[in-house]
């Protein structure tokens, strides 16, 4: 049987971004997603920031396809994140990792 593609619930998807924004210990982030998401889930979440960490320390797009065996489709997604200028992803990146921001000059 196919499974049946359901449109994304903005409602609750806003709900559980609250949710998240109000948990405050790394602890408890780590067992409320190891709660709510499956291990796939999770797998394919920790993927998707290693190339975000890769990408912004100037890992060439075909070397991060080869290391962690992903299509550079992915990659190209990641790295217009990045490039996005006023984008969060990019920013708390940046911010986690002491990195200048694309085009600062000021760090």
């Amino acid at each position: 049987m196919e499974r049946a593609k359901h449109a994304v619930d903005r409602k609750a998807f806003a709900a559980v971004a609250e949710v998240l924004a109000d948990i405050d210990s790394p602890t408890e982030m780590r067992e409320f997603l190891n709660e709510l998401l499956t291990p796939g889930e999770i797998r394919d979440i920790t993927l998707r920031w290693k190339l975000l960490e890769l990408l912004a320390d100037g890992v060439p797009q075909r070397k991060i396809a080869e290391d962690l065996k992903i299509s550079l489709c992915k990659i190209t997604r990641g790295s217009r994140i990045l490039k996005q200028r006023g984008a969060v992803t990019g920013r708390v990146l940046h911010d986690e990792r002491s990195l200048p921001l694309p085009g600062d000059k000021t760090r």
